[in-house]
């Protein structure tokens, strides 16, 4: 048997714009991505801290340091500039090694810089 657990979590990101005329995905700093240990492409699961909603999408890289979080294509309807975010992702493992889990989180704070770190396993 196996269990879904936290990967990475990135946590307070500031929506930085919205563009609904892109094929879909979460654009994201690259820099912050690679502190988590977030992968392109990787399915992420979003929850809204303004408004409540939640989705899913994919991350992708966006400009290294420029604390970029873009909402793209349908999920650019779920949010708007200034909007913070829970952005997490998953992964399984077996319930022995779960019980000792620990994500990686980044909390970030203005202009999407981090405030809080906490390295996972």
């Amino acid at each position: 048997m196996q269990i879904q657990v936290l990967r990475t979590k990135i946590h307070r990101a500031q929506v930085t714009e919205s563009c609904l005329d892109y094929e879909g995905s979460l654009t994201i700093d690259e820099s912050l991505m690679e502190t988590v240990g977030m992968l392109p492409y990787e399915r992420i699961l979003c929850g809204n801290l303004a408004n409540g909603n939640r989705f899913e999408t994919y991350a992708i890289k966006g400009r290294r340091g420029s604390g970029d979080v873009i909402l793209n294509g349908a999920v650019a309807h779920l949010g708007k500039a200034g909007d913070r975010l829970t952005i997490m992702s998953y992964t399984w493992a077996d319930p022995t090694a779960a019980a000792s889990w620990s994500p990686s989180v980044i909390v970030l704070g203005e202009n999407n810089r981090i405030v809080n770190q906490q390295k996972g396993q």
